[in-house]
């Protein structure tokens, strides 16, 4: 796998990359590129690191899996390209964000504007076969996602931690909250998002906290 990834994440990760589990998965995210249907696109599968250098890190929100439906995925958790329909859970985020910060729902999904200003949009699995949600789970994403979290809670502190859902929460139990804001709630799914996810007035609190330690907020 061609990894093209900015200078500091590639110096951060660069043992990740001679593991036998990142080997392992190199040829089977090849092997499944090349025989079906695999979302995102191939130079999307990284862009959640490109498009969020480590030093410009300021908050981190998990997710689980790439959307598995034609034109949604584009390499950043609850993202969707230009024109694209918002999927169930964006359109509850955007809600929130409107309820919060009295913001107007935007015209595009796109959330290339949050990664742009530090907040780090990552999926655990950053690849799924078309139509098969959580088709790529176990195959060894997990072991390198996990690597990046502890990258960020070793190397930074006073980072905004954004975990939505049991899966979320599980993956970022590594974090120190003495030492960075760490934000929980339901997942913002139709199925849950009544149960906490909708007035969890996270976005506001995000920018509280920044502010609070001399960072900039984040436009949502």
């Amino acid at each position: 796998m061609d990894v093209s990834l900015a200078s500091d994440w590639k110096e951060l990760l660069r043992e990740e990359f001679s593991k036998e589990y990142f080997v392992f998965l190199t040829d089977f995210v090849r092997t499944e590129y090349a025989s079906g249907r695999v979302y995102p696109r191939g130079n999307n599968i990284f862009r959640a690191l490109d498009k969020c250098r480590f030093d410009d890190v300021r908050v981190v929100v998990i997710g689980q899996d790439p959307y598995h439906g034609p034109g949604q995925a584009n390499g950043l958790c609850f993202s969707v390209g230009d024109g694209v329909a918002f999927p169930p859970s964006l359109q509850n985020i955007f809600k929130e964000i409107h309820d919060d910060l009295g913001k107007p729902i935007p015209a595009s999904g796109n959330l290339d504007r949050w990664a742009e200003q530090g907040v780090l949009l990552l999926n655990a699995v950053l690849t799924v076969r078309a139509g098969e949600a959580a088709s790529h789970a176990g195959r060894g994403w997990e072991q390198f996602t996990d690597a990046i979290i502890r990258a960020i809670a070793t190397h930074k502190k006073e980072v905004v931690y954004m975990l939505w859902g049991s899966y979320a929460q599980n993956k970022g139990a590594i974090i120190d909250p003495s030492r960075n804001c760490v934000l929980r709630t339901v997942h913002p799914s139709p199925l849950s998002a009544h149960r906490g996810f909708m007035g969890c007035r996270h976005f506001s609190q995000a920018n509280a906290y920044l502010a609070s330690v001399g960072k900039p907020t984040i436009d949502w």
